[in-house]
């Protein structure tokens, strides 16, 4: 009875302070929740649309504010009287601060409750531009994905089109309100393509079947149409629990897609890891070494032939010696383990002229995010992935990354152990730079002349 009266006591005395805690808020904090709840529904408040000006507009000026970076991100917070507005953008990528989130904050059991505390700003409904002034609020990293840009007359906006990605999302307005020359249902179709040659390969049964690609990424949307057939093992390492990043799916698609893909018929095996948290040496060599052992107990699948690893900080990172290690055991076990680390090979990214000829080496340029005096140039811009925003969704991507040559060398390599398994990994290597293309923007990766260079190597193999 005792215990019962000392748990009465407590209960008593926690809904005590929650209803005192339940006073309503100052009236001046609720007129303006109110004020911005109905700006909300009008629409000039509006998810990644509205700038901390324009809030500041409706608002008045905030008591506060606050700016911090995350990753690629710069965040500003803004507070209000009885509210909290959250900003974001790209750091890199140009394009304003625009409003992520409005929180009301309320009373206390508001707070615990979670009542009336987000103000709904549609965050989960499409992004609809609403003027020409609001296409320069977004930033060439992310572009126009999931936005509708239907109501606009795009005729005298170009020059910005060109440099903004989209996906199969995205709302355009009729042929006759775009820029001429610019087809962006075209360039998201012609843009699965992997260009220089790779389609040809593929009619000649080169299409990596019986070879297994391991790629070690972020989280990973496993239903994509792209990949999902071809995906024999995936393994989440040291997350409890983590949302579907956006960087698995491209890397993915680029590798093994159906439309997309360098070896659309090589098996898939993924290792999702947090690599913001690994940033050490140690957990990839750790990680290496269990895919060696690991691919010696596969007998009724295709074995691991290529690692690849969508990252380039290895040489710069502590232990980089037990990372040299394990790589070399890999190769020791007829495995390549294709990076971005310049100390593997220095890379560069192309982008493709969108109205030119993708099996034409002259129609690429170096991209941004190149090595300097690379070893080998592989595509990546204007080239369109697998989306991590839906089983179906695919994006149009300008400036690709460093981390979309990785994969496109990867479907490669699988090709060569395709014809030959027995082929040195450290040879495949050698093949690319050694067959590649001369050209002005540097020495571009040839598929066709490396895979003849590889039926060479075999051939002379033969008794």
């Amino acid at each position: 009875m005792k215990d019962r009266r000392v748990i009465l006591i407590v209960l008593t005395s926690l809904c005590t302070t929650a209803l005192l805690g339940a006073q309503d808020i100052q009236p001046s904090a609720a007129a303006l929740q109110e004020k911005a709840r109905q700006a909300a529904a009008e629409g000039k408040i509006a998810y990644k649309l509205t700038t901390p000006e324009e809030l500041n507009a409706v608002l008045g000026t905030p008591a506060s504010e606050k700016k911090e970076q995350d990753g690629g991100m710069e965040m500003l917070t803004l507070q209000y009287a009885g509210l909290t507005a959250r900003f974001a953008r790209m750091r890199e990528s140009g394009g304003s601060f625009t409003i992520r989130a409005l929180n009301a904050r309320g009373n206390w059991l508001d707070n615990l409750l979670g009542g009336g505390r987000v103000i709904d700003i549609g965050e989960d409904r499409p992004i609809v531009l609403r003027s020409t002034e609001d296409l320069a609020k977004f930033d060439s990293f992310w572009g126009f994905a999931g936005a509708s840009l239907a109501g606009l007359d795009l005729r005298e906006h170009k020059a910005l089109l060109e440099k903004m990605p989209f996906d199969s999302r995205t709302q355009w307005p009729a042929r006759d309100r775009l820029p001429e020359g610019f087809d962006p249902a075209r360039r998201l179709e012609e843009g699965k393509g992997p260009g220089l040659g790779v389609a040809g390969l593929h009619t000649q049964g080169l299409d990596g079947h019986g070879v297994g690609i391991a790629i070690i990424d972020q989280p990973l949307l496993k239903d994509h149409e792209e990949y999902a057939g071809q995906l024999a093992r995936y393994e989440a390492i040291g997350m409890f629990f983590n949302p579907v990043e956006m960087h698995g799916p491209p890397v993915c698609s680029i590798a093994v897609g159906q439309k997309c893909g360098v070896a659309p018929r090589a098996s898939l095996y993924y290792y999702a890891v947090p690599p913001w948290n690994w940033q050490v040496n140690k957990p990839w060599a750790e990680q290496l070494e269990k895919i060696i052992e690991f691919n010696k107990t596969l007998a009724d699948r295709p074995k691991i032939r290529v690692v690849s690893i969508s990252l380039g900080m290895f040489s710069t990172w502590p232990d980089f010696d037990l990372w040299k290690a394990a790589a070399e055991k890999a190769s020791q076990n007829g495995i390549l383990v294709v990076t971005c680390d310049p100390a593997f090979l220095r890379l560069a990214a192309l982008r493709r002229d969108p109205n030119g000829d993708p099996n034409d080496p002259a129609c690429y340029t170096t991209g941004r995010y190149s090595a300097f005096r690379a070893a080998l140039c592989v595509p990546a811009g204007n080239r369109t992935t697998a989306s991590h925003y839906g089983r179906d969704v695919y994006t149009y991507w300008v400036e690709g990354g460093m981390s979309w040559t990785v994969p496109y060398l990867a479907g490669l390599a699988a090709l060569a152990f395709q014809i030959d398994p027995e082929i040195p990994p450290a040879q495949i290597v050698e093949l690319w730079t050694s067959t590649a293309t001369k050209t002005s923007a540097g020495p571009i990766v040839n598929p066709t002349k490396f895979i003849e260079a590889v039926r060479s190597h075999a051939n002379k193999k033969a008794p």
